[in-house]
């Protein structure tokens, strides 16, 4: 971290676990690709109001987008934002494929319980995602089309989805700037078109700092964009009790 960000806290989430918590508003997230093999499924909801969450189609098409990368937000169904991506070293990130879910990942890669293979049992991003929303009172209804980061997904010439494993390296990151206090749900389990023939996804290394200047300069970046502008207006004003002039 160089001067001007003060480290807050880091964790290492091991390839096929699972994280959840608080990431405050004025903090940005770095999520790092540890072995350049990561997926890092992720979701957001509203700390306040947690029935706000991300929302996948507003964010894509506010933007005219198939996929997230730097100087991308990520929308709520509020019309407010959650966090702007101010860095991607990878520069490409999934939005519409989903969860991988106990039956995907024991058809691909065969049954290994915890009983057997303790901590290298086979978990989903489903079942891992079902365990950290519960701990705040969430569950299954309240799963919705999350974001993939670290994972690129195309369509052929046929318009079938294509999975592409050299997307991210070693220690690429994703830096995301939040503009709302956010409960973020995580799971490292494999993506669901991952061409992998066996379970080995990989570590995601979790970083916050207080965001710097310049990375609050980066975010007008995402207001180049008119939706983005208004979202940022909107997440303002739903803070403008808290003693901050908007």
């Amino acid at each position: 971290m160089n001067q001007h960000k003060t480290l807050l806290w880091q964790e290492d989430i091991p390839g096929g676990c699972h994280w959840s918590g608080i990431v405050r508003r004025g903090t940005t997230l770095r999520l790092t690709d540890v072995s350049g093999s990561a997926n890092a499924a992720v979701l957001f909801y509203n700390q306040e109001e947690k029935l706000e969450r991300y929302n996948m189609a507003d964010t894509l098409k506010s933007q005219h987008t198939f996929y997230l990368t730097k100087g991308h937000a990520c929308h709520s169904d509020m019309g407010r934002i959650f966090c702007c991506i101010t860095a991607d070293t990878a520069g490409w990130n999934d939005t519409v494929c989903g969860l991988s879910d106990a039956v995907l990942i024991q058809q691909k890669y065969g049954v290994a319980r915890y009983q057997e293979h303790r901590n290298q049992m086979h978990r989903s991003g489903l079942d891992g995602m079902l365990i950290e929303l519960g701990k705040w009172g969430l569950g299954r209804r309240d799963i919705v089309s999350n974001i993939n980061f670290f994972s690129k997904i195309t369509a052929d010439a046929n318009g079938e989805l294509v999975f592409h494993a050299d997307n991210s390296k070693a220690d690429d990151y994703v830096d995301l700037n939040f503009e709302m206090n956010t409960l973020v749900a995580l799971s490292a389990a494999p993506h669901p078109l991952n061409t992998d023939n066996a379970y080995q996804p990989g570590a995601v290394n979790l970083t916050l700092f207080t965001t710097p200047p310049e990375v609050t300069a980066a975010t007008a970046e995402c207001a180049h964009i008119a939706e983005n502008s208004r979202g940022l207006q909107n997440t303002q004003r739903f803070y403008a009790g808290d003693g901050e002039v908007v």
